[in-house]
């Protein structure tokens, strides 16, 4: 029996000839993982920066996305080449590295998930679940092509810069976040300002010129279809957590009177 690696992010793109669809895994949770793993999603995105996800939880999130046919992908906390090994090990194949602002902080991305001489990545192959404890035929030498690296743009400097970070060899693709994205344009909150939308709008452009693939976070369909129609070849539509918290919402509305005058108004969302 030969074992092989699971399939990473950019394994979609062959299959699928529209915008690949997936959403946010913010509990932590393995359970809340499955069921969401099973809804028909193409990736769930397992987020390790925001949230209480640290290396245990995401471990018990990739076994329990694993039995389903849909990708996983992990968002690790910082563009640190420990944790970025570590997350490997457990076998992500798939990572998101956040607060990408320059193309030099996205070489220094793709140095760590490059064994040397061609990057960083710290050789433990036989100890991990990443070569399934050395049960994957050749697996240091094929590690690098079954990984699929996108850098996240969140900040003004990061849209001005977005065609340089996409030409850097071993950036598969870039994902925007325009939450932070219209913090630093002095738009907090602001995610649907048409200068926010505009910023989103021309780095997807210029990263699809650059013949990478590229993404983005919108909760709001409105704004989620607006970049499918621009060329967005991933769109992040939603989370587990809000999922959750607006759907207790609905049902307390439904069934007790005056729910609105203690439940806060709930925020824009992510």
């Amino acid at each position: 029996m030969q074992i092989r690696m699971t399939p990473s992010f950019k394994d979609l793109f062959a299959v699928n000839g529209r915008s690949v669809v997936g959403m946010f895994l913010c509990t932590g949770d393995a359970g809340v993982a499955e069921i969401c793993a099973g809804s028909g999603l193409d990736y769930v995105l397992i987020d390790g920066e925001h949230g209480p996800s640290g290396l245990e939880t995401i471990l018990a999130q990739l076994r329990a996305v694993a039995g389903y046919p849909c990708v996983s992908v992990v968002r690790v906390p910082d563009n640190d080449p420990v944790v970025i090994k570590q997350v490997l090990d457990l076998g992500a194949q798939s990572l998101i590295v956040p607060m990408v602002n320059t193309a030099d902080q996205g070489r220094h991305a793709v140095a760590a998930i490059r064994y040397a001489p061609r990057g960083i990545r710290g050789v433990g192959a036989s100890l991990a679940r990443s070569a399934r404890w050395n049960r994957i035929p050749r697996y240091l030498e094929n590690a690098e092509e079954g990984l699929t690296l996108l850098v996240q743009l969140e900040s003004a400097q990061a849209v001005a810069n977005a065609g340089d970070i996409a030409r850097v060899d071993g950036i598969d693709g870039v994902f925007i976040g325009p939450a932070d994205l219209a913090a630093t344009m002095g738009l907090l909150g602001q995610q649907d300002h048409p200068d926010v939308i505009a910023a989103v709008l021309r780095s997807i452009r210029e990263v699809k010129e650059a013949g990478k693939i590229v993404g983005v976070n919108a909760f709001v369909e409105r704004q989620a279809r607006l970049y499918e129609e621009a060329g967005a070849d991933f769109i992040n539509v939603g989370a587990d957590v809000s999922l959750l918290a607006r759907g207790s919402e609905a049902l307390a509305t439904r069934y007790i009177k005056d729910v609105h005058s203690s439940v806060p108004t709930p925020a824009q969302s992510y």
